[in-house]
């Protein structure tokens, strides 16, 4: 008995199911296999004794769905999300004669990777679990297909378990998915070429990642304790004074409340009192906009931004910015935040659809804007190089999508 049977038998007696050892042609994976559950609870399952999960997926899903930390998720979502793409040969591989026609089939892949999703859908939620808890991921499908050998279809992160007793085994299963239902069908095992599994921040003491929206996880919490207080405070919901009547009675003061209420509060009328002494108005906060402690909100914006590693003008933090450092934090946030981001979805593309699902080691996917993002450094670097006569007119033409010019 070989050594892979043993492991799917042990699989077997531990999760009550056993891993497919052939392909069907069908998606194992379901698209939300929690539903609510997924969203309103924390992620508690039963599964393999080996399986690490993530508590803590119903509160960033939450969080995520927040003003700031939506407006930090979209800032790299969207930009990677819309970025031109391409499959080109692998620098050092053997390109073999039919590159081409393989590189054709994959990118009609990636541009319908599913019947329901463009790559623009599939990279957003993908993106978007990466960004909240470290654990974007699809199911890789093969179709037997020439001229679209693939199929992606979008997973929730947050369902997926990890054998953390993985040995490397390409028949072993490395994932499994938590599909909500009893008995044997409770998990759905997964190898390691069935599932592409981002992680973010990788770390040597789990195999889960660590997505941005845990890092920022307690600077949002305070930020929207603080926005409540002063939504509360401006809308005089939080009665900010009080006066004092010296020398009054209990039933005068009853008299006068019911009498401010019926008769002066909310109808805009001139109050007109008249005793003794005058009334005394007992301020319990300054009255000014440091009440609303909105210094500690830009803070804490400036702390939330440092966990997207975006700079703080990007979620509204206008201090200090001016035309001349405007375009500087622009530049920082595209190298900081997207570029390390984009270059790891890109990695995985590769490696786990391209290479371990289909075998072909000499392709790889390439983001087209990586390269250089400012028109005007492209510009100058282009003329240099002509001005060296490292190019010709002709090849700069080209670079920049003109026409050729007739001789």
């Amino acid at each position: 008995m070989s050594f892979g049977t043993t492991v799917r038998q042990m699989w077997k007696r531990v999760a009550g199911v056993e891993a497919a050892a052939e392909d069907d042609g069908q998606r194992k994976t379901t698209a939300t296999p929690l539903g609510l559950s997924s969203i309103f609870a924390p992620f508690r399952t039963t599964g393999v004794q080996t399986a690490l999960p993530k508590p803590t997926a119903a509160n960033l899903r939450r969080f995520a769905e927040t003003p700031v930390a939506r407006r930090a998720i979209n800032c790299i979502k969207d930009r990677i999300a819309c970025m031109e793409w391409r499959i080109e040969p692998r620098p050092g591989a053997e390109v073999k004669g039919y590159a081409a026609q393989r590189a054709a089939a994959l990118t009609r892949a990636f541009d319908t990777p599913n019947e329901c999703d463009s790559f623009r859908t599939l990279m957003e939620q993908i993106i978007e679990d990466v960004l909240v808890g470290g654990f974007g991921a699809a199911e890789i499908d093969t179709t037997g297909d020439a001229a679209q050998p693939v199929h992606l279809y979008p997973v929730d992160g947050a369902s997926i378990q990890v054998n953390a007793q993985w040995s490397g085994d390409p028949n072993d299963p490395r994932y499994a998915q938590v599909t909500g239902k009893l008995g044997k069908d409770s998990i759905t095992p997964l190898r390691d070429d069935e599932l592409m599994y981002i992680r973010l921040n990788p770390r040597s003491h789990t195999v889960f990642g660590l997505g941005k929206v845990e890092i920022a996880f307690e600077a949002i919490s305070s930020f929207l304790q603080a926005h409540r207080y002063a939504g509360r405070l401006a809308s005089n919901s939080v009665v900010q004074y009080a006066l004092w009547l010296n020398e009054r009675t209990p039933e005068q003061h009853e008299r006068l409340i019911r009498w401010w209420q019926d008769e002066v509060e909310g109808t805009g009328r001139v109050p007109v009192l008249s005793s003794e002494q005058k009334p005394e108005v007992l301020r319990f906060a300054g009255g000014t906009d440091a009440d609303l402690r909105l210094e500690w909100q830009q803070f804490l914006l400036t702390m939330i931004a440092n966990a997207f590693d975006l700079p703080a003008m990007l979620l509204g933090v206008t201090q200090d910015v001016n035309r001349s450092t405007a375009q500087e934090f622009a530049n920082e946030a595209f190298q900081s935040a997207v570029v390390p981001l984009a270059r790891l979805v890109a990695d995985h593309l590769t490696r786990d659809v391209i290479v371990k699902r289909l075998g072909w080691s000499d392709l790889r996917f390439v983001w087209s804007e990586l390269e250089s993002r400012d028109e005007s450094v492209e510009l100058n670097m282009q003329l240099q190089m002509l001005a060296a006569g490292v190019v010709s007119v002709a090849e700069v033409r080209s670079m920049r999508g003109l026409p050729a010019v007739a001789e």
